[in-house]
C-alpha cells in the first residue's frame, strides 16, 4: 500500500479537527439534558407556585424536563448559595423575588453570595406587592380596626414574616412606629408554614406577598387590610396602600425574576430569555399569575438588570436610614 503523503495527512487531521468541533457545537447547542429551578422557599408558598407554571412551560420550549428544586431556608440564601456554585452550562436557574437578591445582601454581613459577581440576571417576568393580612381569629377588618385591637390589648402583638430582615419585617417596624405600637416580627422560613400559623390562628397578623394571601383572602379564611404601592392593586380594588394610610416609602414594587450563575455563556441565557419571554406572553400563564396577585410584565435581560440594580440601590438607603445593623 502506498504510503499516505504528509500533506494528505495533515489535510486529513484537519478534516477530523473540524468535524469534532462541529460535533462538539452541535451538542452545546443542543442545551443540557435537563433544567432545573432553584427556589428559596418551601412547597406549598407563592414562589414554589410560580415557579410550578412556568416549568410545565418551559419543558415545552427548552425541549427537555424542567424541575423545581426547592432549597428553602434563611430567606432564599441556601438556594442563591446553591445557584453560586452550580455549573455555568444552562442547567440550573434561580427563580427569586427581590429578598434573596436585593435584600439578603444588604441585611447580612457574610450572605455567601455577591448577585452582582456572581449571578447573571436572565429575564423578569412580574412585580408584586406585599400585603398585611390578619387572620380570621382577629375582628378587625381593616388597619385601623387592627391598630384599636392592639391598643386594646395593651398595645404589643406579633406579626409573621416570611423570612428574617426581610422588607416584611421593616414593614412591621414601619406600621409599629407609625401607629406607636410595639410591633414584634416573628420570621418563618418562608410563607406556607407563617400561613399554617395564620389559619390556626396563632398568629393574628402576617406580612407577606399578595401571591402568598391571595386564596386564603379569597376564601375568607383571612383578610388584606393593606398593601404596598403607589396605587391600589387590580386584583384588591377595595383594599388601601400603605400611602393612603399615611405610611410613606413602600411605593416601590417588588420583582420576580430568573438568574444564572456567572459564566453562563451568552447564547445559554439567550436561549432561556426567548423561552420565558414565548411563556409568559402565553393568555393562560398570563390569566393563572394575575389571578396569583402578580402583574405580568415581561422584562428582556438589559431592562431587568438595571431594574434589580435600582431596586437593590433604593432600598440600601431606606435600610441605612432605619438603623438597621447587619449580622
Amino acid at each position: 500500500m502506498t504510503p499516505l503523503s504528509p500533506r494528505f495527512s495533515s489535510a486529513r487531521r484537519l478534516l477530523l479537527a473540524g468535524l469534532f468541533t462541529l460535533a462538539a457545537g452541535a451538542v452545546q447547542a443542543q442545551g443540557p439534558s435537563s433544567v432545573r429551578i432553584l427556589v428559596g422557599f418551601p412547597p406549598g408558598g407563592g414562589t414554589d407556585a410560580i415557579a410550578r407554571t412556568l416549568a410545565e412551560k418551559l419543558k415545552d420550549q427548552l425541549g427537555v424536563p424542567v424541575v423545581v428544586d426547592n432549597r428553602a431556608g434563611a430567606g432564599g440564601q441556601i438556594a442563591a448559595q446553591t445557584l453560586k456554585s452550580a455549573a455555568p452550562d444552562g442547567s440550573t436557574f434561580f427563580l427569586s423575588h427581590d429578598h434573596s437578591i436585593s435584600i439578603l445582601p444588604l441585611v447580612t454581613k457574610n450572605a455567601g453570595f455577591d448577585p452582582a459577581v456572581d449571578f447573571i440576571p436572565v429575564a423578569g417576568f412580574a412585580t408584586f406587592a406585599n400585603a398585611l393580612a390578619l387572620s380570621s381569629g382577629t375582628p378587625a377588618k381593616s388597619l385601623p380596626e387592627y391598630v384599636r385591637f392592639v391598643q386594646q390589648q395593651g398595645g404589643k402583638d406579633t406579626i409573621g414574616v416570611p423570612a428574617p430582615a426581610s422588607i416584611p419585617e421593616f414593614l412591621v417596624g414601619m406600621v409599629g412606629s407609625k401607629y406607636k405600637l410595639d410591633l414584634q416580627a416573628a420570621p418563618y422560613r418562608g410563607s406556607a408554614p407563617m400561613m399554617a400559623d395564620m389559619l390556626g390562628n396563632q398568629i393574628k397578623a402576617g406580612v407577606a406577598s399578595i401571591p402568598d394571601f391571595i386564596e386564603n383572602h379569597k376564601a375568607g379564611k383571612l383578610r388584606i387590610v393593606a398593601v404596598i404601592g403607589d396605587k391600589r392593586q387590580a386584583i384588591l380594588p377595595d383594599v388601601p396602600t400603605f400611602k393612603e394610610l399615611g405610611i410613606a416609602g413602600l411605593e416601590e414594587l417588588p420583582y420576580y425574576g430568573l438568574f444564572a450563575p456567572a459564566g453562563t455563556p451568552h447564547e445559554v441565557i439567550d436561549r432561556m430569555n426567548q423561552a420565558l419571554a414565548k411563556v409568559i406572553a402565553m393568555p393562560d400563564v398570563r390569566e393563572h399569575l394575575t389571578a396569583m396577585g402578580l402583574t405580568v410584565g415581561y422584562q428582556p435581560q438589559s431592562l431587568f438588570a438595571n431594574r434589580v440594580k435600582g431596586y437593590t440601590q433604593t432600598w440600601d438607603r431606606i435600610i441605612k436610614a432605619s438603623g438597621f445593623q447587619a449580622k
